[in-house]
Formats: C-alpha cells, structure tokens, sequence
C-alpha cells in the first residue's frame, strides 16, 4: 500500500505543479482567459479527484521520502533545455497527462482493492475513472496551449506590401492589396500617417477582413499596421511595426502582450539585436537601396543582410529587407541571404500589381534554389 500511496502523491504534486505552469503561460504570456480558466478549473478537479480518493491525507504525506526517492537523483539532458515558451508548455503538458495516467492506474488498484472489500465503501468504484477524465480533458488543455502558442511565433514572410493610399496611382488602396495577394504577397502592411484614428481603424479592419474572405490555405496572409500597437490590437491584425520615432518596443508590448507580432527597423547587426533583445518578433533591415518614397542619405546595403545572416543569434529571427527593392534586384539580396522583402511604391504605382508582385515571388524563389 505505501508504494501506491508513494506514487499517487509525487504524482499529484507533478501535476499540480505542471497545470500551474500552463495556466500561468496561459495567463501571463497569452493573456488567454479560456485557457487559462481550463487550467485553473483542471487543477481544482484534481485536487477534489484526489481527496476523492479516499485516502487520508496524514498518511499520504506520511509515506512520502523525498530525501530516499532514487528518482530525484536521475535527469536527462533534455530536462535542462527550455529554449522558449512552446517548450516549457510542451514540457508542463507531458508532465500533465503522464502523471494522471499514473494517479489513474495507482486508483484502479484501489478500485480493486475496494471491489475486494479490502477497503471502505463499495459506492466508491469509479476513483481510477475520475482521473480518466482529467486525462482526457488534459491532452484537449496541452492542445489548445500549444497552438495558441504556435500562433505566436512570426513567420518568415517572402513578400511584404507596404500599402499607402497617396502612392496607388491606378487603384483604391484596398484593391492593390487584393492584388497584391493575388500575385503571391503573404504579408500586408498597412503604412498610413496622416489619416484619423477612426479612419485608420476602419481601414486596419477592412484588410483582415480581406484577408478573413479570401482565405488562400497554401499561403496564409498577415497584416501587419504600422506605427500604432492600439490601432492593430483593436483591428485583430496580425502584427505592428514599429520605427525609430514610434513606441519603444517594451511599452508597445504593455498594449499588445504576446496576442500581436512586434517589428522594428534597424539598419545595423547591433540596432537589429537591441531590437531582438526588447522582444522584437522580426527585424525591417535596410535601407538597402536608394528608394523615391523618401530620401535616405545613409545605405545599409546588402552588406547589413549578409551580416545579419551570420550572425548566430540573428540568423533565426525573421526578417525583411526595405528600400528600393524591385524585381531587378531582389536576386542580389537573395545571393546574400535574404529570404524576405517589403516592398511599396514598386507595386503600388503600377498598373499590374499582381504581376509586380510574381517577379519578385518569382525573384525570392528562384535565386534561392
């Protein structure tokens, strides 16, 4: 008996300790109230689940040996390595659900034991099912965790549209970004100064809801606002972009939490992990190139592209190379390891955004391979 006994409390601590984990990522880094209302409910069930069990809780702690416990003398490498959030979630949900499976299996013997008429009263055969269901709503918990999670974490797009209504010389603003879509654009970014918060808002939503209609399964689309964390947030786009004159990154993280994805502007390595370091999820890299939206007296130039490419922590932060960029050059920033450009006034002032949009897919693709 002590060793069931043994067993059922390490394993009701474990999982209490893993499901508080998950309701404090829930909680803190997703601003998450569904999930983490699940965990908090999850955890109150298992403690009810274990007083359930019958056992007197004098003598559960009674047989409990920390300082004998083989078990706390054996650790795996893995153990150790916590690379990011999705793996302590990944880590607290096996934890979960393995410690109930054996809560569960622990009670059956008990049942057992019970059915036997070795223990107390027979009304209560059903100890192993109650863990059961705390099993099964527990791999649904580690589910839903892990994919809000894996929303979290920023693509590395091909092609980024800066939209800006005084550059569409052809068509409406919102008809170039239908467009640019068509031809291949996986992110649009919404670059407006001078329009009303309100004005601002509505067109904000209007490209989601472009995005929301035109679903395209092989090419998921973000859309990112610049300049304004409210303004993004309020619109459920995917992302804000911030530069040098705007928002530092800590505070536009006070409005957005970990719901939006954060971009900054650097046109140096260091700028670009000062940036990485404050919580930016991808880096704007430029200028590259001399460009007619606004003067840029200074050039990065691709030389800040091949650097960042090299650098170890750089190298896995999603980027995206700016200024000047057309389908003529693209090919020289993919030889230097770029994997992704914004572009604007090249697509927005053409008459045939979706073909502008196929060179430079095409450009991306093809000097990549």
């Amino acid at each position: 008996m002590t060793s069931l006994l043994r067993m059922i409390d390490a394993n009701a601590n474990r999982a209490r300790e893993a499901v508080r984990t998950i309701e404090d990522i829930a909680r803190f880094a997703l601003d998450d109230a569904n999930i983490s209302h699940a965990a908090k409910t999850l955890r109150h069930d298992l403690i009810a689940a274990v007083g359930g069990l019958g056992i007197d809780w004098q003598e559960l702690l009674s047989a409990r040996d920390t300082v004998s416990d083989i078990g706390t003398q054996i650790s795996t490498p893995a153990e150790h390595k916590r690379e990011a959030l999705i793996d302590i979630a990944s880590a607290a949900g096996g934890r979960l659900t393995e410690s109930l499976r054996v809560i569960e299996e622990a009670a059956k013997a008990l049942d057992q034991a019970q059915i036997a008429g070795k223990t107390g009263n027979s009304g209560q055969m059903t100890r192993a099912g109650a863990f059961e269901s705390l099993r099964y709503r527990a791999y649904t918990l580690d589910r839903d965790l892990r994919l809000a999670l894996a929303k979290l974490q920023c693509p590395q797009w091909r092609l980024c549209v800066l939209i800006t209504e005084s550059l569409c010389t052809h068509h409406s603003w919102l008809e170039v970004a239908r467009l640019a879509i068509a031809g291949g654009a996986d992110c649009i970014q919404l670059r407006e100064k001078n329009l009303s918060d309100a004005e601002l808002l509505a067109r904000a939503k209007a490209l989601v809801e472009l995005v929301r209609a035109e679903p395209l399964p092989d090419q998921p689309v973000s859309v990112i606002i610049n300049d304004r964390p409210d303004i993004a947030l309020l619109a459920q786009a995917h992302g804000v972009h911030l530069g040098k004159d705007d928002l530092c990154i800590s505070d536009a993280r006070k409005i957005v939490g970990s719901k939006l994805w954060i971009g900054a502007t650097s046109s140096t390595v260091d700028r670009a992990l000062e940036a990485v370091e404050q919580g930016a999820d991808y880096c704007g890299l430029g200028p590259m190139f001399a460009s007619t939206t606004k003067a840029k007296p200074h050039l990065a130039g691709i030389e800040l592209i091949e650097s960042y490419m090299k650098h170890e922590t750089l190298c896995m932060v999603p980027h995206l190379a700016i200024s000047g960029i057309d389908s003529f050059n693209v090919g020289e920033l993919v030889q230097a390891g770029c994997a992704g450009v914004a572009v604007c006034s090249c697509v927005c002032q053409e008459k045939r955004p979706t073909e502008v949009c196929r060179a430079l897919v095409l450009g991306l693709v093809g000097e990549s391979q």
